[in-house]
């Protein structure tokens, strides 16, 4: 498959999790993530640097945040039509997943999550503007229900629309991605903590929790 191939084939959650070599990633609503338990930032910060060294990006660039403890990595293509997954990420997984290894630095997908806020709207004309405007952020490509940092730092907005006034609903909820093997643990842990599921109509691409005062919040796993 030629740069030009790989750069424009999309390909979907599932099957991103069923391409061999990627073990040690899993796609989440803001991308295909990885996490590195580098043990110190030094460690941490030679990672870093070998990704950008060393692999053959081709103009690419993925998102990454480096802590005292390790290293979180997060491919996604963005193009003014697409946000989502290529077969360009997937080598760039493997590359990075390779690398890793060398340096000796073990992975640990359980660790990854990402956090959306979901705002339900009438007149989404509206709502969206304002959003937009206060948080400086813009709109998701192919997406106009979406909102994105363009600095790629703080959670999406997603909008979704209302049929009708629900004034003892909360309109505002949040959606927390985790890996699609960590769901069901998550789950149980939130009514552990005395939440309580609302519906599981749409397991396992997410399910609707609400905290014991009856706010809501999704686990969802892109699947």
């Amino acid at each position: 498959m030629t740069h030009a191939e790989l750069q424009t084939k999309r390909i979907r959650p599932w099957q991103f999790h069923q391409t061999a070599g990627l073990e040690e990633w899993r796609v989440l609503g803001e991308g295909a993530c990885s996490y590195f338990r580098t043990g110190s930032f030094a460690a941490g910060a030679r990672l870093v640097h070998e990704i950008g060294a060393r692999l053959d990006v081709e103009g690419r660039h993925p998102d990454i945040d480096l802590r005292a403890e390790g290293v979180t990595v997060r491919l996604i293509t963005l193009t003014q039509d697409y946000y989502g997954l290529t077969e360009q990420d997937v080598e760039l997984a493997r590359q990075i997943s390779a690398l890793a290894r060398e340096l000796g630095i073990p992975a640990d997908p359980s660790a990854v999550q990402t956090v959306q806020v979901t705002v339900d709207a009438l007149d989404m004309s509206r709502v969206v503007p304002f959003w937009r405007a206060l948080l400086g952020y813009q709109d998701r490509a192919g997406s106009p229900e979406d909102l994105i940092d363009p600095h790629g730092r703080g959670a999406p907005f997603y909008f979704q629309q209302m049929d009708a006034p629900r004034p003892q609903r909360n309109r505002v909820h949040l959606d927390v991605f985790v890996p699609h093997d960590q769901a069901e643990a998550r789950i149980a842990a939130a009514i552990a903590a005395g939440g309580r599921l609302l519906s599981d109509e749409h397991a396992p691409s997410h399910w609707v929790l609400a905290d014991p005062e009856g706010n809501e919040a999704c686990v969802g796993t892109c699947n």
